[in-house]
């Protein structure tokens, strides 16, 4: 079982679960016009370093706890993969996006 982003993570991409991720499995990209990052399920190990990076909670740690953004992350893994490193936002910076909030 992988991680999985989730839709909380649309138009916000604050990057910082990228950069602590020690197998390089989380990519950014647009997903309905909107910034996004996804993890790639064959390459995480589920070490959970992401988890408590993500100041909006959009990481769960499980497909079971968010089965159709598993499917999301997995169908946009060839796209995103080769994509440029996301630069990484303040984890204060407030959310873009209406009904977000920061959990951290």
């Amino acid at each position: 079982m992988s991680y999985v982003i989730t839709e909380k993570c649309l138009g916000e991409r604050y990057g910082v679960c990228a950069t602590v991720c020690p197998v390089e499995c989380i990519h950014p990209g647009d997903h309905k016009g909107q910034e996004f990052m996804i993890i790639d399920p064959e390459v995480c190990i589920n070490c959970g370093l992401c988890l408590p990076e993500c100041p909006v909670g959009a990481i769960v740690a499980s497909e079971d706890e968010s089965p159709e953004w598993a499917k999301i992350n997995k169908d946009l893994t060839p796209s995103y993969k080769n994509n440029p490193t996301a630069p990484e936002r303040p984890k204060n910076d407030p959310p873009k996006r209406p009904g977000n909030k920061l959990v951290n």
